[in-house]
C-alpha cells in the first residue's frame, strides 16, 4: 500500500538517522525549543530534564520478527514456499507472499472472463442456451423472481461499496493528516530549538559570554538541525501530495465502479423484462468485463487490506520492542539509552552554563557595591539581588532551590523590583541593582536557561523514538482498525456486485428470450385452428393448391 505505514516511515525516515548523529564530544547537543510549541503539546515531557534519572543500557532481545503470525504465507518467487520473514517492505518476498493473498481475486477473474466469454461465443454462433418455452409457465416466474433478487444484490453492493470506500477514504486522510501534522510539529520544533540555540549565542550578560566552544557547537548543530527540518518538511510535504492522489484516484475508481454497476443492473433488468435481445447483448457483454473487474479489484483490496493488517501489527510489536533489531529499526534507527544519557548530560552542561553566566554577573557585579570610578561601578545599590537557581548540582543531579534563590520561572518577576532609573549617563539614579538594559540581558539569558530545562525532553523523544512510539501507537490504537473494518466492508461490497451482476448476466439472457405474451397467443391460435380444419375436410389443402395455381 503506498502503505498506512509509508506515511509514517517516510516521515521519520529523514530525520531519525540525521538526528541520531548529533553527538558533538562536548557542547550542546540537541537542545530544545520554547513557546511556540505550548505546553499543551508537551503533556509528560514537560520537566523531564529535571526528573529522567540515569538510565539502563540499551535491551536488545536479538532480531525481532515482525508480524510473524500473519506472514507466514506461500511465496510465488519461491516456488510457494512459505515465506517466514516477517514484516519487511524492503524484502520482495514480503511482497510476493502479500501478492498471493489477492490471488483468489484474480484466479476467479481468469476464470470468469474465459468461462462465460468461452459460453457467450457458443451462444452467439451456435444458438445453444435454455430457453423458457411456455408463456407464463413457473420457470418464467421463478426466472423473474431470481432476476429481481439478483439485481436487489448486486444493487446493495454498490450501496455498500460507496458506504466503505466514502468511510475508507476519509479514514485514510485522516491517518495521513495525522501523520503531516506529526511531521510539522516535528519541523517546528527543529526550527525553534535553532531559533533559542541562536539565541543562546547572543547572550551576553555586561560582557559576559558562554564559552567559546558552546558557542562552536551550537553553530555545528544548527547546520544539522536546519538540513534535518528542511529535507523533513520537503519529503513530507511531497509524498503527502502524492499519497493524496493515490487516495483521491481509488475514491474516484470505485464511486464510479458503483455507479456503473448499479446503472448496469438496473437497466439491464428492464431491457430483459421488455425483451430487447439485441439491446440487452450490449450490457452482457459489458457486465462480462465488468465482472472481471471488480474480481480484479477484490483481489488488489485484499492485498491492500493483508498489507494494513501486517504494518498496524508490525508497529504496534514495534512500540514495544523499539530497541530490537527488527525490519523497522532499519529505517528508525533508536539510539540507545546511553546515548539519550549523554545528550541529557550535555543540555545539563549548557543550563548550569548559562546559569554560571548570570550569577556570576550578579555575584561579582550587582550585589558587590564597587567604588566610584571603577569599571563595574553604575551607583548599584539597594538589598542585594538573589542569584538564579541552580537546576542542577555537580553530578548534574536534580536539586531544590534554596530560599535565597530564584527559579528561570519567576526571575524576570523578582528581579524587576531591583531595577533602577537611569540618567542619561547610565547611571542609577534611583535604589535597584541593574539597570534597565542590563535587567533586559539578564531576561533573556533565563529565558534561554528556562527553554533548555523544559524543552529538551521534545529532541530527546526524537532521538530516543519516544515520538516514533507515541506515533506508532496512535496510529495502531485509533486509526488501523477502522482502516481494516472498512477495506473488508469495500471486499463485501465487490463480492455482492460481482456475485449480483454475474447471476444477473445469465438471467437476462434467459428471461430476455422467453415468449412473449403475442407471440404466444398467434401461435397458438394458428396451430390450433390449423389442425380443426384439415380433421374436418383433409381434400381442402388440395383445392386450394389448384385454385392457387389457376391464378
Amino acid at each position: 500500500m503506498k502503505r498506512v505505514s509509508l506515511n509514517v516511515l517516510y516521515l521519520f525516515l529523514v530525520i531519525f538517522p540525521l538526528i541520531s548523529a548529533l553527538s558533538p564530544p562536548s557542547g550542546s547537543p540537541r537542545h530544545p525549543i520554547k513557546f511556540i510549541l505550548g505546553e499543551e503539546n508537551l503533556g509528560a515531557w514537560k520537566n523531564e530534564v529535571s526528573q529522567v534519572a540515569q538510565a539502563q543500557g540499551s535491551r536488545t532481545g536479538g532480531t525481532l520478527v515482525l508480524a510473524a503470525n500473519r506472514t507466514n504465507r506461500p511465496d510465488y518467487l519461491r516456488r510457494f514456499r512459505l515465506y517466514r520473514g516477517g514484516w519487511d517492505i524492503a524484502n520482495r518476498h514480503y511482497w510476493a507472499s502479500v501478492g498471493f493473498t489477492g490471488a483468489a481475486g484474480f484466479i476467479l477473474a481468469v476464470l470468469w472472463f474465459i468461462s462465460f466469454g468461452f459460453a457467450l461465443v457458443i451462444h452467439l454462433c451456435c444458438g445453444w442456451g435454455i430457453n423458457i418455452k411456455d408463456k407464463g409457465s413457473n420457470q418464467q416466474r421463478i426466472c423473474f423472481m431470481l432476476l429481481l433478487l439478483f439485481t436487489c444484490v448486486a444493487a446493495t453492493g454498490c450501496i455498500v461499496l460507496s458506504f466503505g470506500q466514502d468511510k475508507f477514504h476519509s479514514e485514510a486522510v485522516d491517518t495521513l493528516h495525522y501523520v503531516v501534522n506529526q511531521s510539522d510539529y516535528t519541523v517546528q520544533t527543529l526550527r525553534n530549538v535553532t531559533q533559542y540555540l541562536s539565541l543562546a549565542k547572543s547572550i551576553n550578560v555586561a560582557e559576559m559570554l558562554l564559552p567559546s566552544d558552546i558557542m562552536d557547537d551550537i553553530d555545528n548543530l544548527n547546520m544539522d538541525l536546519n538540513a534535518a527540518a528542511a529535507t523533513l518538511s520537503h519529503k513530507t510535504n511531497e509524498n503527502s501530495h502524492k499519497i493524496q492522489k493515490v487516495f483521491n484516484a481509488l475514491r474516484l475508481a470505485l464511486i464510479m465502479i458503483a455507479a456503473v454497476m448499479l446503472l448496469l443492473a438496473l437497466i439491464g433488468l428492464v431491457l430483459s423484462v421488455l425483451g430487447y435481445q439485441h439491446a440487452i447483448l450490449v450490457f452482457v457483454i459489458s457486465g462480462w468485463l465488468l465482472v472481471a473487474t471488480t474480481f480484479i479489484l477484490c483481489g488488489v483490496f485484499m492485498i491492500l487490506n493483508n498489507a494494513i493488517c501486517d504494518t498496524c501489527m508490525a508497529m504496534g510489536e514495534w512500540v514495544e520492542n523499539p530497541h530490537s533489531e527488527s525490519a523497522l529499526s532499519n529505517i528508525l534507527p533508536c539510539v540507545d539509552q546511553r546515548t539519550t544519557n549523554k545528550t541529557l548530560f550535555q543540555s545539563k552542561q549548557v543550563v548550569t552554563n548559562i546559569v554560571s553566566v548570570v550569577n556570576r554577573f550578579i555575584y561579582n557585579t550587582a550585589d558587590a557595591n564597587p567604588s566610584q570610578g571603577t569599571i563595574n561601578y553604575y551607583n548599584q545599590s539597594g538589598p542585594a539581588m538573589p542569584p538564579l537557581c541552580y537546576p542542577f548540582d555537580s553530578q548534574f543531579r536534580q536539586r531544590k532551590c534554596t530560599t535565597q534563590e530564584v527559579s528561570s520561572a519567576n526571575a524576570s518577576s523578582v528581579w524587576k523590583k531591583y531595577v533602577c532609573e537611569i540618567s542619561e549617563y547610565g547611571i542609577c539614579t534611583t535604589v535597584g541593582r541593574v539597570t534597565p538594559e542590563i535587567y533586559l540581558e539578564l531576561v533573556a539569558a533565563v529565558n534561554e536557561s528556562y527553554a533548555f530545562e523544559h524543552y529538551t525532553p521534545l529532541l530527546l523523544s526524537l532521538q530516543n523514538c519516544n515520538f516514533v512510539r507515541e506515533t506508532f501507537k496512535e496510529i495502531t490504537t485509533r486509526h488501523c482498525p477502522p482502516l481494516n473494518h472498512y477495506l473488508k466492508v469495500i471486499n463485501v461490497g465487490f463480492g455482492l456486485i460481482s456475485i449480483g451482476v454475474l447471476l444477473c448476466l445469465v438471467l437476462w439472457i434467459l428471461y430476455a428470450n422467453r415468449p412473449k405474451r403475442e407471440e404466444a397467443f398467434v401461435k397458438l391460435n394458428l396451430a390450433q385452428k390449423l389442425k380443426n380444419r384439415f380433421s374436418k375436410n383433409p381434400n381442402k389443402i388440395s383445392s386450394f393448391s389448384i385454385t392457387a395455381t389457376e391464378v
